[in-house]
């Protein structure tokens, strides 16, 4: 009998080990990988399988399968949720994550830009953007556009110039996390200071904004009769035959003195402030983590175009929230994150986006964005077409409602757990940014 059992056990194993192996190499490797049919996560926790470096699979408690086909296994790491959705996902929704990477490039002398607008993502019907690189010295000339453009400067430094209605000039140098925002029509140029250039992106408070469409210097000029051109300025045509015949767009310009000097003799100041020092602000500290809030209140030309900059701490949450003034067009600066949307009616959807990364959440839906790595920080901007920025608080919400009626709602049935609740909400602060917090399961540590 010994002896049968034996041989039974080895054919077993020779068995096991012929087979052939339904999982991914990179998911053997990892134990907590949640990629496997025998894994069990009643709660839907996040997992970050770019950062550790596993091979999504869509497999969820027990269902799905292994994938056999052709697959971009990169495209699945950098969006882990859409492979694998968690359980509360449901229904149709558009889609919401865009990232500049897919968007076309235009390369210019000694610059580049991409745009992502309705066009690429087409949830992004309240705001368009614009990716631009200039080199130093590297001129966006000068131009105007039927939008407003609101500016975040990602690298570099970078010196604008605009006029306003009224005659006055601006001439201002911005580096990184300055802004910039020039109403409709107002003129203006850009260009690159420091060594390295400068890379910014501009916000347009129109999702069918085209960056082709801008209206250009140079255009313009060439196709105005000659006789015109010489005519405004007072001067022979002959003055003008050189000027170029087509438009410049990005080019490669001499290289600016300081400010003071480059200033013409008829430079009247403006009244109006273009330009604002976001991360110079004093943030709002949270639990797990800072918020730099800028609108018409702090920085008030800007009527058109309201934005938050976040700084999320490692495995922090965003907390559940809403705006009701306007959608929320959001841009990952570096870091990982996870977002699901509400969108009522039983529809939920998560996306999941990194550095480059845009995300669109329409106005009123609910939301959270969470830190996808659990040691390395997020960094992000939440832009609205709005001049207030405006968000509710669920916490919030559900700590300053009676808490008879909150308790009726969603624990008329567990009375220790309602009392549990009533607690965590009874300050009602609104934590915008909240800390880490562990789970205390011992049965699902058990299970990794």
């Amino acid at each position: 009998m010994l002896l049968k059992g034996v041989v039974s056990a080895w054919l077993l194993l020779e068995a096991a080990i012929a087979a052939p192996t339904r999982q991914s190499p990179l998911v053997l490797e990892k134990q907590k990988s949640p990629y496997n049919l025998d894994h069990y996560d009643p709660y839907d926790r996040k997992f970050d399988s770019y950062g550790e470096h596993v091979q999504p699979l869509p497999m969820r408690n027990g269902k799905g399968t292994d994938m056999l086909g052709p697959r971009n296994r990169d495209r699945e790491r950098q969006n882990p949720d859409m492979l694998r959705p968690p359980t509360t996902d449901h229904g149709t929704m558009k889609n919401m994550h865009w990232s500049f990477a897919d968007s076309h490039i235009r390369i210019e002398e000694g610059g580049w830009t991409r745009q992502t607008t309705v066009r690429e993502l087409p949830s992004s019907v309240e705001l368009a953007a614009v990716n631009m690189r200039l080199d130093e010295g590297v001129i966006r000339e000068l131009h105007w556009h039927k939008e407003a453009e609101w500016a975040y400067v990602l690298k570099g430094s970078v010196r604008i110039t605009a006029l306003d209605t009224e005659g006055g000039s601006f001439i201002d140098d911005l580096e990184e996390g300055d802004l910039w925002y020039f109403p409709s029509g107002h003129p203006h140029s850009l260009q690159g200071l420091s060594p390295n250039g400068t890379e910014f992106l501009l916000i347009f408070d129109d999702g069918n904004f085209s960056e082709d469409s801008t209206f250009l210097l140079t255009d313009w000029l060439h196709h105005t009769p000659l006789s015109v051109v010489a005519e405004n300025f007072r001067l022979p045509p002959e003055v003008f035959k050189e000027l170029p015949e087509e438009e410049k767009y990005i080019f490669q310009g001499s290289l600016p003195g300081p400010i003071d000097k480059e200033k013409p003799a008829a430079f009247k100041k403006s009244k109006l402030q273009f330009t604002h020092k976001m991360l110079a602000q004093k943030p709002k500290e949270a639990s797990g983590g800072k918020v730099r809030i800028t609108d018409s209140t702090n920085f008030p030309i800007s009527k058109t175009v309201a934005a938050a900059h976040l700084d999320i701490g490692p495995g922090a949450l965003r907390e559940m929230h809403w705006h009701p003034n306007a959608d929320e067009w959001s841009y990952v600066i570096r870091g990982r994150a996870r977002v699901t949307i509400f969108a009522a009616e039983g529809n939920a959807r998560t996306f999941d986006f990194m550095p480059g990364d845009v995300g669109i959440v329409p106005r009123n839906m609910g939301h959270f964005i969470e830190n996808l790595s659990d040691d390395e920080p997020l960094e992000m901007l939440e832009i609205f077409r709005a001049d207030k920025f405006l968000d509710f608080s669920l916490f919030q919400w559900m700590g300053e409602t009676p808490k008879r009626l909150v308790l009726d709602h969603l624990f008329a049935t567990d009375p220790k757990s309602g009392a549990k609740f009533a607690k965590a909400i009874e300050d009602a602060e609104k934590d915008v940014i909240k800390e880490h917090y562990s789970i205390d399961d011992d049965s699902y540590e058990d299970e990794l």
